[in-house]
């Protein structure tokens, strides 16, 4: 988009400016509000988000991973304990998430800590997946070196002949996490460069409300 051009949901846009006057004091309020709109704006994933983590060194590294469920305990997404991500989350369990939503013209960024979820949360969405993605939790070393592509279909086919005829089990390094939230910020484009973004952060119990310059 140029700087000036109208956006295809400019509309909606204006008839909810993100200033202060019409921002809810719940932040998370405000994110079910948009990723309501996300999900209806025919993306093809708007579940995705940019997950940055710092390692034992301090390296930092992104990805993207699904958001899995959120509510006021935290954002949830489930991945391999023994990852690079999983890895570094032992380390230093703080991590961002950023929402990009294009044709909506809006972002979210989401800092804080994060937790394991217990064992039964984990078995209870593992169980929900598909019984490929169950055996490829098996099956895949993740972020580790492998030979070549035939090593990871063999192990697939091994996972299948160890779990044949059998319901498939979590594997103890897999399991979800939850980022829980001690500031979020909120950007939503505008003409000529001049964007909104309005910032919350956690202050004991409440959450205090901050405009940024673009």
């Amino acid at each position: 988009m140029t700087d000036d051009a109208p956006s295809p949901w400019q509309g909606a846009l204006d008839r909810r400016d993100l200033i202060e006057e019409n921002a809810p004091v719940d932040p998370l309020a405000l994110f079910d509000d948009w990723y309501g709109l996300a999900q209806q704006a025919a993306m093809v994933e708007p579940t995705a988000m940019t997950l940055a983590t710092v390692d034992a060194s301090g390296r930092p590294s992104a990805r993207i991973v699904l958001l899995k469920g959120f509510d006021a305990d935290g954002f949830r997404f489930y991945t391999n304990y023994l990852s690079r991500k999983g890895e570094a989350l032992a380390a230093h369990p703080q991590a961002a998430l950023v929402f990009w939503w294009e044709s909506l013209e809006r972002q979210i960024r989401i800092e804080g800590r994060v937790h394991k979820l217990d064992a039964s949360a984990s078995d209870a969405y593992f169980a929900r997946r598909s019984r490929g993605s169950r055996l490829g939790a098996h099956a895949s070393p993740q972020s580790r070196v492998i030979a070549d592509r035939a090593e990871l279909e063999q192990r697939v086919v091994d996972a299948e002949a160890r779990f044949a005829e059998q319901e498939v089990p979590r594997p103890e390094h897999w399991g979800g996490y939850a980022l829980v939230p001690d500031m979020f910020e909120f950007w939503q484009a505008r003409r000529s460069r001049l964007h909104d973004r309005l910032r919350y952060q956690r202050s004991g119990e409440n959450w205090q409300i901050d405009r940024l310059s673009p």
